[in-house]
């Protein structure tokens, strides 16, 4: 009996060979699963938790310099040099006590978690995607800047109007907010809903180069930092690099931004406590207003609470914001491998 071979008799080689089962152990798995999510390997709900927490924390530690802020940049009757930070302080502390410079902080509670979610949540997706085409790391930083801060101050505007009403009027000024409800009734009464959304075009109009400046410096202080302090296991130095570059981040972005900053702070509060109403409620009307009666210093009411506010805040911002993203992180870690056999 002749014995052939029969393999080359059922050998077909237009056919495709059936692929191997993956291997669920090998490392590139791992990658995989988890780069798929994000960049940075986050959720895009878990952004939107991380910046509304690291946005309440911000504005609620800082809110009694703000309230100081808003009471020198919207009382446009005084000269210049009366209503400095010293002045201000005491004005709030004789008239009101301690708790004048909380007043309106539930407004801000109900504006700035939200708000930041957003904020914080489209910048890192458009971080990602600029990315990809911009080649120069700073520009694409704050291209993603400036879109989040275009749909975050849609959401956070009119609460922001709130606020800054309610730190203008209490210690028994006439016609006075009882709280957020009422403020939010009499404005919807008496002016409208454009009111809530008086001051957007110049807000966003300063927060864009605002933004812009913030996170292109911030990402860059946090790079050069990063290559001079040590970071890793048994260092702190990654939570002081976050909380410096934030620090320069806030301090030159809100120098830099001050005259728009008093142009929306006297659109928000036209007509309260004696602050003027300007009938067009255009940027340059504004700008005009405040150059004739105060003149040019007049556009840098505020700036030095401005920068004690905005250095700090982004520290605490950036430091827990980075610090929420880090337990995130260690959290989808440690479910891909309880997933692994």
């Amino acid at each position: 009996m002749v014995t052939t071979d029969a393999a080359p008799q059922f050998h077909k080689p237009d056919l495709l060979p059936v692929p191997s089962p993956p291997d669920y152990r090998h490392p590139d798995f791992t990658t995989t699963t988890v780069s798929s999510r994000t960049h940075d390997g986050l959720y895009f709900w878990q952004y939107m938790i991380a910046g509304s927490i690291a946005g309440c924390v911000e504005h609620m530690a800082m809110y009694p310099v703000d309230t100081i802020k808003t009471r020198m940049q919207a009382i446009g009757s005084y000269p210049v040099k009366s209503a400095g930070v010293g002045s201000a302080f005491r004005s709030v502390l004789r008239t009101e006590g301690p708790a004048g410079f909380y007043r309106g902080i539930a407004a801000m509670g109900l504006g700035a978690g939200p708000a930041h979610a957003v904020y914080f949540s489209v910048y890192e997706v458009c971080k990602k995607a600029l990315s990809g085409w911009i080649v120069n790391d700073h520009l694409a930083h704050a291209s993603a800047g400036v879109c989040a801060t275009v749909t975050s101050d849609a959401v956070f505007t009119p609460m922001d109007m709130v606020k800054q009403r309610l730190q203008l009027t209490g210690g028994g000024v006439s016609g006075a907010y009882h709280g957020v409800w009422d403020c939010v009734k009499r404005v919807w009464r008496e002016e409208g809903f454009r009111a809530f959304y008086a001051s957007y075009r110049t807000t966003v109009i300063m927060n864009a180069p605002f933004t812009a400046v913030h996170f292109a410096t911030y990402e860059a202080a946090k790079d050069s930092l990063l290559g001079i302090l040590p970071v890793g296991d048994g260092h702190s130095g990654e939570g002081i690099v976050h909380a410096a570059a934030g620090a320069v981040a806030g301090a030159s972005a809100s120098v830099v931004t001050t005259p728009l900053d008093v142009v929306k702070t006297r659109l928000q509060c036209q007509g309260v406590c004696g602050c003027d109403r300007y009938a067009s409620g255009s940027i340059r009307d504004v700008f005009g207003t405040i150059v004739k009666k105060d003149g040019y210093r007049g556009l840098m009411r505020g700036w030095i609470p401005r920068m004690l506010f905005h250095a700090p805040a982004a520290s605490i911002c950036w430091s827990t914001y980075e610090a929420a993203k880090s337990f995130f992180q260690k959290h989808n870690d440690s479910e891909v491998r309880e997933e692994l056999p």
